[in-house]
Parts: structure tokens; sequence; C-alpha cells
């Protein structure tokens, strides 16, 4: 018996295309997102007449949109890599490049989303997009070029220095250009606590070419950072043997656009945003009714912004040669992705200024992405079993009943680590069986991948263990007995019979469920919750076990629950706790 409190399911999560209402993204239903991060330049030199840079200038934005105003949101370059991942304003470290690897102190996080304090690492509460699209069922990765080219430096996974040390890239070497102040998801500890989720996701660009190889293998959010020979951070590159600054910029763009955009994940609707970090320092403007953060009263250092750098955007989905001459910048482009997948707005990404892209930019009637097949699953809400462990049967099968390769996946959601672990992946089996712990809750998903590869939404189930008898926190009073009761919850119920027998459980969290066993000798209970009382009946023709007798849905904080018996025989099962604390 296991007497930890089990916790009930939030609301469902969005699936790909759940886009908030009335969002101007929405009209563009893109699947993909790829995002290339280039350095240091204004708008006025790189897409002047007889740019430096011809290939992005001329070419690319020839094929798509460009946007004279786009916008830095700070000086210098790590804090607009940081912003357009998070929506975190400028701090001092960040606003010099985070010389030392330092951890952000302390972890106090604002109203509007910021982290106050300073320092370089933030702390695990502070969310990226990438802990957005975990959470939503997609996926993201981020490709750093170079990473782990010198061993001795950095791995070759979730490359950086060692906390609070100094950054051994700030200088590129001959034989390794990464920096790692240009990869923002390693500033994150939601990101770096976690070695194998980081490695997994934080990678070098060698591996991009085989994941573009399908659309099912390519991420939803691709964020690609080259290094400082190809991001034009560099006038002249530390290997001799390639370019530097402009020269290296479109000799960059050269191999991996076409790439992108020959990829099968982008022509169906992806998009792929070319932009640069910040504009030439002696350009501090802004846009968007960008504000200072509680860290920095200078976002730019000697101004409010980032400088105007210009930026393009290539997609199914856009015009070639449209000019949009709307204001956007880092936080906008993030709080663009948001809705694009149907998550939140983090940090200043919420700004009423920050607005996303719209028509303005989607002005071409999309071929609408291709479905993948759409998938049932089931589960019993509530969990049961006469041994000692619970263990449930899951199934699934696609709406049209065609074949199809599944991945079914798992997460308790009444632990602090609530992260999603594969039980099956490409299987042609529907159905599983699932040995789970009493007390505990979980999310099963499962999606399907027809023959083209092309994966469908997640289909989702919530199972709840309850808890068994006696359990812990609990306070009873009279002649409680633990007894065995066929087909109840591990076999047993806590049992009273006759008034002058009570059970009180005081709680920290939210929505609470009673789980009792209806009988025909059932008696009848008072519960009262913070106060407010109802009676229950238990008594039944047939005995039914398992039963949610009684439930309130109630705001996180902290409860007291009482059971008194007032006639008859009451047997309770257990209990379940919403966003136990």
């Amino acid at each position: 018996m296991r007497a930890r409190p089990a916790v009930l399911l939030s609301a469902a999560l969005c699936g790909l295309l759940c886009l908030g209402a009335g969002t101007a993204a929405a009209a563009a239903p893109i699947r993909h997102v790829f995002i290339i991060v280039e350095e240091n330049e204004s708008a006025s030199t790189t897409f002047a007449p007889n740019s430096p840079a011809p290939y992005l200038a001329d070419t690319l934005r020839a094929q798509g949109a460009y946007l004279p105003n786009y916008y830095g949101i700070g000086h210098e370059s790590n804090d607009n890599y940081l912003a357009l991942i998070s929506g975190q304003a400028p701090n001092p470290q960040t606003q010099s490049d985070c010389q030392i690897f330092s951890d952000f102190q302390p972890d106090v996080i604002g109203s509007d989303g910021q982290a106050v304090g300073s320092g370089c690492v933030f702390p695990a509460d502070v969310q990226t997009i990438g802990d957005q699209l975990d959470a939503a069922g997609l996926t993201w990765r981020d490709y750093n070029q170079s990473m782990g080219s010198d061993p001795t430096r950095e791995a070759a996974e979730c490359g950086h220095p060692g906390l609070n040390q100094r950054d051994g890239t700030q200088t590129a070497t001959a034989t390794d250009q990464y920096a790692t102040r240009h990869n923002p998801f390693v500033y994150f500890h939601s990101i770096i606590d976690d070695t194998a989720r980081c490695d997994s996701h934080v990678v070098n660009l060698s591996l991009l070419p085989q994941d573009l190889a399908g659309a099912s293998s390519t991420p939803n959010y691709v964020f690609i950072t080259p290094d400082t020979c190809s991001d034009g951070h560099d006038a002249t590159c530390a290997d001799p043997s390639r370019p530097g600054g402009f020269a290296g910029i479109d000799a960059f763009l050269k191999v991996w656009v076409p790439r992108i955009t020959s990829s099968p994940a982008f022509r169906q609707n992806g998009l792929l945003a070319i932009i640069f970090d910040e504009a030439s320092t002696s350009d501090t403007s802004s846009c968007c009714g960008e504000v200072p953060g509680p860290n920095s009263p200078s976002p730019g250092v000697n101004g409010p912004g980032g400088g105007d750098t210009g930026a393009v955007l290539l997609s199914p989905c856009i015009l070639p040669g449209t000019v949009s001459t709307q204001p956007y910048n880092h936080y906008t482009l993030l709080r663009s992705v948001e809705d694009i997948f149907g998550l939140a707005h983090l940090g200043y990404a919420q700004l009423s200024g920050e607005t996303s892209l719209g028509s303005d930019v989607f002005n071409r009637p999309c071929a609408g992405a291709p479905a993948g097949p759409s998938v049932r699953v089931q589960a019993p809400a509530l969990a049961s079993a006469v041994s000692a462990g619970p263990n449930v049967p899951v199934r699934w099968s696609t709406s049209s009943g065609r074949p199809a390769s599944f991945t079914v996946q798992v997460r308790a959601t009444s632990g602090a680590r609530n992260t999603w672990r594969t039980l099956l992946s490409a299987t042609s089996r529907t159905s599983v069986r699932f040995r789970g712990r009493a007390g505990t809750s979980y999310e099963f998903r499962v999606n399907a991948a027809g023959v083209d590869g092309i994966a469908g939404p997640w289909a989702m189930a919530r199972t709840v263990f309850p808890t068994g008898a006696r359990p812990r926190g609990g306070h009873y009073r009279g002649t409680w007995r633990v007894l065995r009761v066929p087909g109840a919850w591990e076999g047993h119920a806590i049992v009273a019979y006759g008034p002058g027998s009570s059970f009180t459980l005081t709680y920290a969290g939210g929505a609470v469920a009673v789980i009792a066993d209806r009988r025909r000798d059932g008696g009848r209970m008072r519960i009262v919750l913070d106060g407010r009382g109802r009676t229950v009946s238990l008594r039944s023709r047939r005995s039914r076990t398992r039963q949610t007798v009684y439930r309130a849905a109630l705001r996180p904080g902290r409860h007291r629950l009482t059971v008194d018996v007032l006639s008859g025989v009451v047997a309770l099962e257990g209990y379940a706790l919403t966003d136990r604390r």
C-alpha cells in the first residue's frame, strides 16, 4: 500500500495547430519554424544597394518577405539571443556577453515574467520556448556550428563552460569558432540541469541534414547558430581557409538555406527567418513598445534597443518579393512562434506593442500542411486492481482504421519531474498494459505516422491511481478498520460502522475527489471541506467499488477535508488531489 496522494490532470495541451483566438499567425498553418541568427550588422549596410552580402540581400530577399524595420532588443550579443527564446530582458552580465558563466541571482520572478536580479544562467523556473514545446508534445533542436570542434574548450553536445567559470569560447581559435554566448539554450537551468535532455536537444549543426531527410524527423522548431566565421561576427576568420564578415554569412546561407527550403518539412508550409542579433553598436533604436527590464535601465547600453537589423522570411505562405514596413523585433518573433504552436507568451513577448507576424507577411494562400493520421486512445479514468500494484490497459487506433506506426508516451503528473517517457516507438501494436504506482496520476499520449512518414497530432488519455487504505496525513477517530473488499482498490478499504467515526485530512493543493464503495449496507456520511458540508449516501442495491462519490474544484492552497460517519457502513478506498505541493 502506498499513501502518497494522487494528482488529477489539468487542462489538455494544445495540439500542433491549436492557435490562439485572433492571432495573426493563425492564417498560416505553419508546421515547422527555422531560425538562423547572424551577427552585428545594420539593415542600412546589409540590405543597401550593392550589398556586401548579395545572396542574402538580393537573392533571398526576392524569394520571400523583407522586413526593413526588424530590430534587435539590446546590445551586446548575448541578451538578444536570450530574448529570442525566453522573452527575458537584458541585465548587466548579459549586456557584457557573460564573460563569466555566472548563476543568476536571486531566484525571483516578477509579475511580468521577468527574472529580477543579475547573472547569466537563469533559474529553472524561467522557461524557454524549448520547455513550452516539450510540454505541448512538440519537438525542437538547437543546432550549433563548430560546437565541440576542440573538445578541450567545450563538448560537442550542450557545450558550455562550468557554472561560475570564465567562458573560454569568447575568442575564436583556428580550430574552433563556436561561441557559447551565441547559443542561448545553455543559459537556462531548465535545459542544462537535465544532461540527457540537453545533449539530445543542443547539438552540432552536422546533425541537421539527417533530421531534414523527412518531415517526421525534422523538429517543429529549429534554431541554428552559425559559428563566428559564418555569422559575420569576425571580419577575418580565425581559420584562414574560411571567409569571415559578409562573405562568411553568404557562404553559410548558400549551403544551408537550399537544404532547408528543399526539405519535406519546409515544403509542408515551413517558415525560415534569417535575422541578425543586433545592429552596429552605434544604433540603439528600438520598436514595438519595448521597455527596459527590471535589471538594466538601457537595453541598448547607450539607448533603448538593439537597432534596426532588417530580416528576411521565407515560406510557401509568403509571396516572393514581399516587403512589410511593420516594425518587428526579437520579442515579436518569439511571440509569433508561440502563436503558431498555440503556446502562452513568455516574458516580454507579452508586451502590448509586440504584434505577431500577420497578413502583411503571410500573404499567400497556403496549400495546407498534409495531415497525419488522427488517433483515438483509451485508458480508464480511475485505475483499479486487486493486486498490490496498479495495472491498467491502454489501447489506441487510428480513426480511419488504416495501418500506421505509433509512438506511445507516458508521464507522471504528480511528481516534480513530469517529463514524457516513451513506452513504444514506431510500433504497429495497438495496446499496452501499464503498471503504475498507487497515489500517482499519469497522462498517456499516442500519435501515428502514415506511410508517408507524416505524423498526426497527439491523442491524450489520463488515469488516476488512487491511494490505498489509510493514506498518510489523515487523522482517524473511532472504529476504522482496514478490511478486504472484493474488487476494491488493492483489494481493501478503510471501513467504519455507524456514528462516531471520522477521518480528517489537511493538505496543500487544489481539487479533491473521494473514492468510496457503494453497497447494500452502505451508510451515510457527511463531508465537510473548508467549512462547507455535503451529505453523501453510499447505499446501493448492487455493490459498486471504486466510485468517485465526492469531488470539489478548488484553487491551490491549504485545505481541510473531514468525513463523519452518520449511519451504516462507510468504506473509503482512497482520494485524489490536484496539484499537491
